[in-house]
């Protein structure tokens, strides 16, 4: 059972780095490939039919609620606001490379990515996107990718066939990374009737900068939206929730990082668990 506790604790902090610049490490010539955690949950966003099953059932969710929201009438043009990774392009495989050699991300690395435009596609996305506008509504893809990647993006948005995959709906990340301002800018053209994506602060600015208590407090108070407004794709390999874990404090060092995660992670009394299990 102990190692089980290891390896929870492992998972966290090699989440953690994927979002962080990171050197490189030389693995324990002992350690599993299922202590690496940015690898196993890279390889459970390729291989794992569980995680194909919650991204067909959020965008068939996604296609109930915008049947019913089409039904009440608007004033201005409808549109669908979404991100990009992890909601609808999957870049598991640079989590894979990255974690091959025990590194977390960088700058350098995600941009050779991206520029490569050949993520795969999150299940269910091109479907539900292009039925979306089938039906007249718009597409904006708000994304904290940056300028030098604009044309990678829309290269590998097109790929796929995703619908508004040009200049116009491609909203790249300027200053900040909140979205708020952006959301707010289509909003004053379009009645957004739905916000796709991965992480908390795709969906509303009252979750940037908080702390992992507040984030857990606000969602069971907007638990309405999740579901109809707000609809969440799976992804466990990095996000924001980390980033909360360790005060958004991108100065830690690795092992100040294994501290924060192994402190904020629940388990039962030790003392409890019999000897004979004990490893």
């Amino acid at each position: 059972m102990m190692m089980r506790y290891f390896s929870c604790i492992t998972l966290l902090a090699a989440l953690a780095a994927c979002r962080t610049t990171q050197p490189v490490t030389t693995p324990s010539p002992t350690a599993s490939f299922s202590h690496n955690g940015a690898a196993w949950a890279a390889l459970w966003q390729q291989r794992a039919g569980e995680y194909r099953a919650l991204c067909f059932q959020a965008y068939k969710l996604a296609r109930l609620q915008l049947d019913a929201a089409l039904r009440d009438p608007s004033s201005k043009p409808r549109a669908i606001v979404t991100d990009i990774d992890e909601t609808v392009l999957d870049n598991s495989a640079y989590t894979a490379m990255q974690s091959g050699f025990h590194n977390g991300y960088t700058k350098e690395t995600w941009a050779d990515w991206t520029s490569r435009a050949d993520a795969d596609s999150v299940p269910g996305a091109r479907a539900f996107l292009q039925y979306a506008a089938s039906r007249g509504v718009a597409v904006f893809y708000i994304t904290n990718r940056v300028e030098t990647e604009r044309k990678a993006t829309l290269q590998n948005l097109d790929r796929w066939s995703f619908p508004f995959a040009d200049d116009e709906h491609l909203i790249l990340r300027k200053d900040v990374s909140s979205k708020e301002t952006r959301r707010m800018e289509v909003a004053k053209t379009h009645n957004i009737i739905m916000l796709l994506g991965d992480n908390l602060g795709d969906f509303a600015a009252v979750f940037d900068e908080r702390s992992a208590d507040d984030r857990q407090r606000i969602v069971d108070s907007l638990h309405g939206a999740f579901g109809e407004r707000f609809i969440v794709t799976p992804n466990a390999m990095y996000g924001d929730w980390e980033s909360a874990l360790r005060a958004y404090n991108n100065k830690l060092t690795q092992a100040q990082k294994d501290s924060v995660f192994k402190a904020g992670l629940r388990d039962y009394p030790k003392e409890k668990v019999p000897k004979k299990l004990v490893m």
